[in-house]
């Protein structure tokens, strides 16, 4: 789309917006009921987009990406009513006689710039969250899953007009067009060195965001760990989608006590889930394009793998594959992995697996497998994360009841239910003050009894 064309397009959405369209809370509602319905009658579409672009089974998609959105919809349509309430405030006795109160708004025109990884789930997602808080909504999605974002753009222009919400497709010209103009609100997921360059056009424009990016997400497993349960889990979170998971347990930090037995328990889950031969397993996926495919098999080392490490360029597939002796100075702890590699190091002491944690950049996530309450406690204490679980992965970021986002490095903002609201919403603070009666002891002339009032009423 060239530069005049999205110019137009913001222009529209602009004028749109200032009609208060979007601002009945009726409407809202029925917008996501439109694209609920859409949803339900194209899920078979969907999946095909998925399996195109990641190789993703109905049922992962259904349970990582449609169910999702769905659930979020769901939860917005009924809670709406509630969260674009004005809420009441204390009002100090200094205001004598007001009345104080929170209002959200919608800040304008959103733009929401979505990953490939989960093309559907990290597009629909947020964009629930900017209608339901009365935004309009242009989109960009990846260029590297072509289907499913040719997809969006043709269920989005099913539901919405233009004005209200619209997909831009393509590549970096694209990006780089979206980002000179301004916006005035910008959710982005992805990596961060694109993260970078989307705050830097944005603060040109003093134009607030929330960067959703990643990292090297730790998998603690210290002594007490149940650890044939502990592996399962740890199976599941690392190689679903092919390991493209912004929370993915990136690696795991085992005590050297329980390292060998949980070597056998993970090695012993990967046949369970994958079976013999995983890369011939209909339902595990592939890498998204032979860019990632290729830098991914630049971090297998051969001598430190001990299980998987098979790749097939033909069809983008790599085996899922767990590395040993592995130090901090390897490639494959120079960067997130973002793929079906698992690298397992060792700590000898929790105290030490915390110093290891909080010497590197804040991750995305934290993962720690334990039944000791006090090893539990300190681990949430000391380390610094975006959000985690305690003996399981990745679930956290499913449910509407809490905020799902970064911290440092791996992020600002959070959305995901009420918090997904509030991140599309500015929060207006306002007093309403009386007119029946008018306090005198603000005003010029200042005398010695109304400076004596003013210090009690602020007491």
């Amino acid at each position: 789309m060239k530069q005049e064309e999205i110019k137009n397009l913001i222009r529209g959405q602009r004028e749109f917006f200032e009609k208060g369209r979007t601002l009945p809370l009726a409407n809202r509602i029925r917008a996501l009921e439109r694209l609920k319905r859409i949803i339900k009658e194209r899920e078979g579409d969907i999946h095909k987009a998925l399996k195109e672009d990641l190789g993703k089974s109905p049922a992962e998609g259904y349970m990582t990406e449609i169910g999702l959105v769905l659930s979020e919809i769901d939860h917005m349509i009924r809670h709406i009513p509630a969260y674009a309430k004005e809420k009441r405030v204390r009002t100090p006795l200094a205001q004598y006689v007001s009345k104080s109160f929170v209002k959200p708004s919608p800040y304008g025109i959103v733009l929401i710039m979505s990953p490939w990884n989960y093309p559907f789930l990290l597009t629909m997602d947020p964009l629930v969250d900017a209608l339901s808080a009365g935004n309009t909504a242009i989109i960009k999605p990846s260029a590297y899953s072509p289907a499913t974002s040719s997809l969006l753009e043709e269920l989005i222009s099913l539901c919405f007009p233009r004005e209200y919400a619209a997909v831009v497709t393509g590549g970096r010209n694209e990006n780089q067009s979206l980002l000179q103009e301004d916006f005035d609100y910008i959710f982005f997921t992805g990596s961060q060195a694109v993260g970078k360059e989307v705050m830097r056009k944005a603060a040109e424009h003093l134009t607030p965001m929330t960067l959703e990016l990643g990292g090297k997400s730790p998998c603690i497993v210290e002594p007490s760990a149940k650890l044939s349960l502990a592996a399962r889990r740890i199976v599941f979170g690392k190689f679903l989608n092919c390991g493209q998971t912004c929370v993915a347990p990136d690696y795991i930090l085992c005590h050297k006590s329980v390292k060998a037995r949980l070597v056998e328990a993970l090695k012993m889950e990967i046949h369970r889930q994958y079976g013999e031969k995983p890369m011939e397993n209909p339902l595990y996926g592939k890498i998204i394009n032979h860019k990632q495919f290729e830098r991914l098999t630049r971090l297998l080392e051969n001598d430190k793998i001990i299980w998987g490490g098979q790749t097939d360029p033909q069809r983008l597939k790599i085996e899922p594959t767990l590395m040993d002796s592995v130090q901090w100075e390897d490639p494959v702890m120079q960067e997130e992995i973002f793929g079906p590699i698992l690298p397992i190091l060792t700590f000898e002491s929790l105290e030490e697996a915390v110093r290891i944690v909080n010497c590197h950049p804040h991750p995305l996530a934290l993962y720690l497998f334990s039944e000791n309450k006090q090893n539990i406690k300190l681990v949430l204490e000391s380390c610094s994360f975006g959000g985690g679980c305690i003996n399981d992965t990745i679930i956290h970021l499913a449910t509407n009841a809490m905020g799902f986002g970064g911290v440092g490095a791996s992020g600002m903002g959070s959305y995901h239910g009420k918090a997904g609201f509030e991140t599309f919403s500015h929060k207006k603070s306002i007093v309403d003050k009386k007119t029946w009666m008018d306090l005198p002891m603000r005003y010029q002339p200042y005398r010695p009894m109304g400076e004596r009032l003013v210090r009690f009423f602020l007491k």
